[in-house]
C-alpha cells in the first residue's frame, strides 16, 4: 500500500512504468485534494494533465452542470489516458499504457478490473477458469494424511493441492484442490476416495 504520499507514490508509479508489468491501481483518483494519483502517474509518465474528452461526456452525462466546477477534474487524467468504465455510478477510472487506476471501493473496483482484463488482456487469459473443491476431514491428525496426500499429488500434477488445519479448537483440517474443472474434479474424487478407503471420517464438501 503506497498510500496519498504524493512523493512516494510518483517513485512507485515511475518505477512501475520502466517495465512491462500490467498494473492496477485503486484508489486516490477522486477530486478531493488528498487524491494525488492522477497528478502522480502524469508526473511519473513525463506528460501533462488533460481534462479527457470521453470522460467528460460521462461525467456531464451524469452530473449535468453540478460536474462543474469540482466534479471535472475527477477526467483530469495523464494526456493519452483511455477510459475505464464504471457500471456503478458512471465516474470512470483510466487506463495508462498498461497501468489502470480505479476507484478504491470494491463494488467499482471488481468490475472495472473485469472489464480492462476482458477487453485489454483477453489473450492471456484461459479458455477455462480453474475451480476449487473443498473437503473437510475431521478427527485425523494432519500427520497421518502426509503420504496420501504425497501420494494423490504425483498422481495428479495438473492440480493444486493444499489442506489446511482448522484453527479454532475443532480438530479438523479442509483439503482443497484447485485446477482445470476435469482435472480437480479427478484429482478430488481420487483424494476422496483414499480417505474414504483409510476410514477417515469425512465432513463438508464444496465447490467455488
Amino acid at each position: 500500500m503506497v498510500g496519498d504520499d504524493a512523493g512516494l507514490l510518483e517513485d512507485t508509479l515511475r518505477q512501475t512504468m520502466s517495465g512491462d508489468d500490467i498494473v492496477f491501481s485503486f484508489g486516490g483518483i477522486g477530486a478531493t485534494p488528498d487524491d494525488r494519483t492522477r497528478q502522480c502517474a502524469a508526473a511519473a509518465a513525463g506528460v501533462s494533465l488533460e481534462f479527457n474528452a470521453e470522460g467528460r461526456a460521462l461525467l456531464e452525462a451524469r452530473f449535468g452542470d453540478d460536474a462543474y466546477p469540482k466534479r471535472i477534474h475527477m477526467v483530469e487524467w495523464p494526456v493519452g489516458s483511455r477510459v475505464i468504465p464504471n457500471p456503478v455510478n458512471q465516474v470512470p477510472g483510466f487506463s495508462f499504457g498498461h497501468h489502470h487506476f480505479v476507484p478504491g471501493f470494491p463494488k467499482m473496483a471488481w468490475p472495472m478490473v473485469e472489464w480492462v482484463l476482458d477487453t485489454h488482456y483477453a489473450d492471456l487469459q484461459r479458455a477455462e477458469r480453474n475451480v476449487e473443491l473443498l473437503l473437510e476431514v475431521r478427527d485425523t491428525p494432519e500427520s497421518a494424511l502426509i503420504d496420501l496426500m504425497q501420494q494423490v499429488m504425483d498422481a495428479h500434477p495438473d492440480v493444486r493441492i493444499a489442506c489446511l488445519p482448522n484453527a479454532s479448537g475443532r480438530r479438523a483440517i479442509e483439503f482443497g484442490v484447485r485446477g482445470s474443472a476435469v482435472a480437480a474434479d479427478n484429482a478430488f474424487r481420487a483424494l476422496e476416495s483414499a480417505l474414504v478407503e483409510m476410514g477417515v471420517p469425512l465432513g463438508r464438501r464444496a465447490r467455488r
